[in-house]
């Protein structure tokens, strides 16, 4: 009598906890989450007093662990939580203005048992649940909750951007974007709501550019707001004053913020500079030609020119040691991501799961692709780490806790089928 209620447990208890789990998912970010470790391992190869890439390893396994238990517990849990989650992540991200750690020149670290831990990594994840369940009920078609939406984001992201991190708050207005489209937001008040960004970069590249996009705002604004016509006039009066309003928030930035946004389009104006890092990169990558100079064999990254190597500019040691053929294999893995965060959102069971994904696919999309460009040159410097490679303990934790909801918004949905 004993055996039987052994041979009950045994397979079918072992088992059932994880059916339903997107396993090709969750090995694909084991599989970046390696490869970043030998990555930070071969740029430190020479250096015996750093170990970045066992703490990346034992991190990655813990968050690993993190990740299948949040798989197993019911994402829509946190619909009475929301609150609660969005409290917690401004008190902490107001806890670094009292007790934060100030390092390169931004404040965004608080010591805890020894570890710094940085609150605005983990803020993103806060956002993306607080979102989602704004979103969940009344979705986006009415300006209200649109507004609604934008005046929750407000309070984390005006924090984070005091930090100052820049690069947090522009993940922030990505997450926000593209959740509010998934939630069904008329497309152009997403244009109008990005288009003073643009009327003020506009403004000082291109004047009749600028002309011309505010008229567009006019039409836009007339077309899909109420008022019409007031709608518009309002819509023209804000892209117009936009480059009084650019030249406000430029002197917020810091001195070190501004050099990132101005020498990405001409590093060679400070190469000693502002420009280093990004000269440095793109001869990394240009020296790692189709196959590479193989691992631990890159000049560039062997001989530490590139600052931060281990960490936001690790795609320029793939690039040198591993090729064109080594970073099309990287970006190839992170597209099968995205692609997997989009079908499990297509597949979700209810509006709440849905967004969930979105928000996560968002944040990973926007990280990577604005990475990525800061090393080939086609972006400024902005400190957004590239997700699972990159060096850091907060971000790695947090992508994979956010993969963990992810799993469990696939692992709790009506359809069991593994591609649909």
């Amino acid at each position: 009598m004993a055996n039987v209620p052994w041979k009950k447990w045994s397979w079918r208890n072992l088992v059932n906890p994880w059916l339903g789990v997107d396993w090709f998912l969750f090995l694909l970010v084991i599989a970046v989450t390696v490869w970043g470790g030998i990555t930070i391992h071969s740029v430190q190869l020479h250096d015996e007093n750093l170990n970045n890439w066992i703490q990346h390893s034992i991190l990655g396994g813990i968050g690993a662990f993190i990740a299948l238990l949040l798989a197993r517990w019911r994402y829509e849990e946190l619909l009475n939580w929301h609150w609660i989650v969005y409290v917690g992540t401004n008190l902490l991200l107001v806890s670094v203005i009292f007790v934060g750690v100030t390092a390169q020149g931004a404040q965004r670290w608080i010591t805890i048992a020894g570890f710094n831990i940085q609150p605005s990594e983990f803020a993103k994840l806060g956002v993306i649940i607080t979102l989602a369940a704004i979103l969940n009920n009344r979705g986006a078609e009415r300006l209200s909750s649109v507004f609604q939406a934008l005046g929750v984001i407000a309070l984390p992201w005006g924090l984070v951007f005091l930090q100052p991190d820049l690069g947090t708050s522009l993940v922030f207005g990505a997450i926000a974007i593209g959740m509010l489209y998934w939630a069904n937001a008329n497309s152009g008040w997403l244009i109008l709501l990005i288009s003073p960004v643009v009327a003020a970069i506009l403004f000082h590249v291109y004047l009749p550019a600028w002309l011309s996009w505010a008229g567009l705002m006019f039409v836009i604004g007339w077309r899909t707001l109420p008022g019409s016509w007031v709608s518009g006039c309002g819509a023209i009066a804000l892209n117009l004053i936009s480059g009084g309003l650019g030249n406000l928030v430029w002197d917020l930035l810091q001195d070190y913020q501004k050099n990132r946004l101005i020498l990405f389009l001409d590093p060679d104006l400070d190469p000693l500079g502002g420009g280093y890092h990004l000269i440095q990169s793109r001869i990394a990558i240009g020296a790692g030609e189709m196959w590479g100079r193989g691992l631990n064999q890159g000049t560039q990254t062997q001989l530490n020119f590139i600052p931060e190597q281990h960490n936001d500019f690790i795609f320029s040691a793939v690039g040198e040691e591993l090729g064109f053929v080594g970073s099309f294999g990287l970006l190839f893995l992170f597209w099968l991501i995205c692609i997997r965060l989009l079908m499990i959102a297509l597949g979700a069971k209810d509006n709440f799961g849905s967004l969930l994904a979105i928000g996560v696919f968002c944040m990973i999309f926007f990280q990577v692709t604005v990475n990525v460009g800061m090393t080939i040159g086609l972006g400024p410097v902005t400190g957004l780490p590239l997700p699972w490679m990159s060096y850091g303990r907060s971000a790695l934790l947090m992508n994979f806790m956010a993969i963990g909801l992810v799993e469990s918004v696939n692992k709790y949905r009506q359809r069991t089928n593994f591609f649909s």
